[in-house]
């Protein structure tokens, strides 16, 4: 289970935020204010272990690889997240991100929101990728992204009942221009189909995605299982509320948030507090009639952060990633 709460002290030392709400649309724009020091990796670290543990003892067990942090077996060289192609990390710090800055800053609606367990696990291909890499080390390729939810999280009642749910996406990108913004938020550029002579945006990207996503997404039935594996008691009414929103027969209504996570480097001729989405009316492409969170994250050397970060978990001896 996600047991580490977020390091806030941290997040404000570490971000400027600039916060903005209206009605049902919310917008936080969050920059790197200083060069990043050794506390900064000391203080993340604990939160990043928390949302990859219940991915690392399921992937470990498949693979029959010892849990213990100073394990230095036969089997090393296949831990999970540390083994990943520095492409998945990437992507898998966009997902952990996604969750520390909604339980780290107040979003659209002022709920206050848990996770008990990141969905890291139900990655097939990293399944794959481990299976293999553990009996042949050189046996290293990319690996196929995760489909579904990056992200769930849960507003709970004093009881556990469930109240709202937060659905997020989360995208890294090594330089985030308005152009990749609008490449991930729209789809890429096309031929006109009504064969006019400029490129048109596909329309297949984000917005699109929260648009036609069905109202209660696959990542609560994921959550649901997560739940039912290691803490059935513990959150017994929460299981008991996901069981009702599920079913196909009560099919409980329950309102959602949904919430886009844009990360990465500022581009070259970046002015400060820029923004990539206007903040000051909700983007004319979602129509999804939820309220909408929007979250940028502007860093300075990103890679370096994410790569260091990911080669030190559990492996506190390691401050240098990998080339």
């Amino acid at each position: 289970m996600h047991t580490c709460p977020p390091p806030k002290k941290t997040l404000q030392d570490w971000l400027e935020d600039y916060p903005d709400a209206d009605g049902s649309f919310g917008h936080l724009l969050l920059e790197e204010k200083d060069e990043k020091n050794e506390e900064l990796y000391e203080e993340l670290r604990p939160y990043f272990e928390s949302a990859h543990f219940d991915a690392r003892q399921h992937f470990h067990k498949i693979l029959s690889i010892d849990l213990h942090p100073d394990a230095n077996g036969p089997a090393a060289h296949a831990k999970y997240p540390n083994c990943l192609p520095r492409t998945t990390q990437h992507g898998l710090f966009g997902e952990a991100m996604i969750g520390l800055v909604t339980e780290g800053y107040p979003f659209i609606g002022n709920h206050n929101w848990t996770i008990p367990v990141f969905l890291f696990r139900y990655h097939l291909d990293v399944d794959h990728y481990l299976f293999a890499l553990l009996q042949n080390p050189d046996k290293k390729r990319q690996i196929f992204g995760r489909p579904g939810s990056d992200f769930v999280a849960l507003c709970l009642d004093d009881e556990g009942g469930i109240v709202r749910f937060i659905s997020g996406e989360a995208k890294w990108r090594k330089s985030m221009t308005p152009g990749m913004a609008n490449t991930l938020l729209l789809g890429k550029k096309i031929d006109d189909p009504d064969g006019g002579e400029e490129k048109v945006r596909s329309g297949k990207g984000i917005w699109n995605e929260l648009n036609q996503d069905t109202h209660v997404p696959h990542g609560l039935s994921q959550l649901q299982r997560l739940l039912k594996e290691p803490a059935p008691d513990d959150y017994a009414e929460t299981i008991l509320s996901l069981d009702r929103i599920l079913s196909l027969q009560e099919g409980e209504d329950i309102p959602r948030t949904d919430l886009v996570l844009l990360a990465g480097n500022g581009g070259r001729t970046r002015e400060p507090k820029s923004v990539l989405i206007d903040f000051q009316t909700p983007p004319e492409e979602y129509t999804a009639g939820n309220n909408l969170q929007v979250v940028e994250l502007i860093l300075q050397n990103g890679e370096e952060l994410i790569d260091r970060l990911y080669s030190s978990l559990w492996d506190k001896g390691v401050n240098d990633a990998e080339t």
